[in-house]
């Protein structure tokens, strides 16, 4: 039998979203109209709109439908930006993103992954003003820089010194800080050259790889 999965999207919705505190309508409609369960391997589509992280291979996951909207709303983007997606995965966040700004660049460490995105992206209808990029995230993409807002979707032991470096001003950037297996879901604002930064909520999210993450 077959899920009924916009049904299942709109109780993610209120549910996972809006009771536990997510007001950005943009955001909440994103997250309506996307099709989770196209990003996310067969045999673990039952699982689409649980609220948990899913497995999809290569040892990573996409993230708890509640975290994606969490880092997407905290972003504030009113959709004219271009933001820079770090840990790319299989591309849902990338396109619950490409629903909230004007373009959105999406970096994947892992081939085989970066290759799937793009794929997800294209089958959807969803990568219109999405570019998925194979390389080292921790690295940001400085081609594409300067950016209004960074999402960052795996752990970093500390924030990486690129990614501030790539942030426009005004800009914002929304990381897991930590060790590899608890951290802290923080936001890094810049306005007038200023830079702030506050702790959000505790989160444990796959270790970031590469020059600027974990080995």
């Amino acid at each position: 039998m077959i899920p009924d999965w916009p049904s299942e999207r709109r109780h993610m919705v209120e549910r996972q979203l809006r009771k536990r505190g997510i007001h950005d309508q943009r955001v909440l409609q994103a997250m309506l109209v996307i099709p989770r369960e196209e990003f996310i391997p067969h045999d673990h589509r039952v699982c689409s709109y649980q609220d948990e992280q899913v497995q999809i291979g290569y040892g990573q996951s996409i993230s708890q439908p509640y975290m994606t909207a969490l880092m997407a709303e905290l972003l504030e983007l009113t959709g004219s930006e271009t933001v820079l997606d770090v840990g790319g995965g299989s591309g849902y966040h990338a396109a619950v993103l490409g629903q909230l700004a004007a373009r959105v660049i999406s970096i994947e460490i892992i081939p085989a992954l970066a290759r799937q995105a793009g794929q997800n992206l294209l089958r959807t209808g969803l990568g219109g003003n999405v570019k998925v990029v194979r390389g080292d995230g921790s690295q940001g993409w400085p081609e594409a820089a300067p950016y209004a807002g960074i999402s960052v979707a795996a752990a970093a032991p500390d924030i990486p010194e690129p990614l501030l470096e790539q942030m426009g001003d005004p800009g914002r950037l929304v990381i897991p800080v930590g060790s590899r297996y608890d951290q802290e879901l923080r936001v890094i604002a810049k306005a007038n050259g200023v830079i702030r930064e506050r702790v959000v909520t505790f989160c444990r999210f796959v270790p970031l790889r590469g020059d600027n993450g974990w080995q």
